[in-house]
């Protein structure tokens, strides 16, 4: 079979030959459809992410939509650091996987369920998030945090302010639900207009984290009310000189979603009702479509798109 193989960590992954999958016990081999290009992904075949073996060669991928032995067309994850999704085949446990609804588009699926899930299970499984609450989301011009103020909205939330710095894509964000845009340049207007908020969806850490994390907390009427931050992201450094006071005068509480605080059987849970908001477009995320073929040039990324590239088999 042909798979996207990284040999060398850094280097861009090439469409080559590579033996079949040897599926585990409890596991099938599946024929993929489409897989998305994640930062996930990207980091993963970087060697990068926090849960990398450190082996090569690998096959990227963490998630894909395959058909499986039984005919079903299904959106399914996998775990391996090394045998990832984006290959013509790859060995997959059922339990891990969702049929698609009748008429979903394979291409958005691939493209949106990770992005999704990041909020959707921060919000559903870190925090207890009540219906009514105010959010304010960090890093809501990419393809996470666009969804997350989707997400947000469509399980409950009364408002949702965005916060970015790239002007045109926040300003694309007010009419995916956001009810105020702010310019992440400027962390005292962030903290001022979200003063009120319950729930911090921050996909950036880093110092614009910090600065918008004592801007809000010193903005606040009330300190001593909850205020739930759930960091998902690093984009903006992997690490955060948090504020000490932020903690001991404020109900501000942090926490992290992904891997390792939320369990797997807690994302599977959750797979029905994402690839069910995305093909019925309650969430949607821009995608689009290339030929596994072009992985190696598509793997860049040259800011042509501002769509989520999902690698294509050609299948249906």
């Amino acid at each position: 079979m042909y798979a996207a193989v990284v040999e060398q960590f850094g280097q861009a992954p090439v469409w080559q030959q590579f033996p079949e999958p040897e599926p585990a016990a409890g596991e099938v081999v599946v024929d993929v459809v489409a897989a998305g290009l994640h930062p996930r992904v990207r980091s993963q075949a970087a060697g990068s992410h926090y849960t990398s073996e450190g082996a090569i060669p690998l096959i990227p991928g963490v998630d894909a939509v395959g058909r499986f032995p039984d005919g079903s067309l299904r959106y399914f994850v996998v775990t391996s650091d090394t045998r990832g999704t984006m290959a013509e085949r790859v060995a997959a446990d059922p339990r891990a996987s969702v049929v698609l609804p009748d008429g979903a588009d394979p291409v958005a699926v691939a493209a949106g369920a990770n992005p999704v899930m990041s909020s959707w299970v921060a919000l559903r499984h870190r925090i207890e998030f009540a219906s009514g609450s105010r959010v304010l989301i960090i890093g809501a011009t990419g393809a996470s945090g666009s969804a997350a103020v989707q997400v947000a909205r469509h399980l409950g939330a009364s408002s949702v302010i965005a916060s970015g710095r790239d002007a045109a894509r926040l300003e694309s964000v007010r009419e995916l639900g956001a009810d105020a845009l702010v310019s992440l340049s400027d962390p005292e207007a962030v903290g001022e207009a979200a003063a009120e908020v319950d729930v911090v969806i921050d996909y950036v850490w880093g110092q614009p984290a910090a600065d918008v994390m004592r801007s809000l907390v010193t903005a606040r009427q009330d300190r001593g009310r909850q205020l739930d931050w759930i960091a998902i992201g690093s984009t903006a450094g992997q690490d955060a000189p948090v504020p000490s006071a932020a903690l001991r005068a404020s109900g501000l509480s942090i926490v992290g979603s992904g891997q390792g605080s939320v369990g797997r059987a807690a994302f599977v849970s959750e797979l029905p009702g994402i690839v069910s908001a995305i093909a019925d477009r309650t969430v949607a995320i821009d995608a689009e479509a290339a030929p596994f073929r072009e992985v190696a040039a598509r793997w860049a990324g040259d800011g042509a798109t501002t769509g989520r590239v999902v690698f294509t088999t050609g299948r249906r």
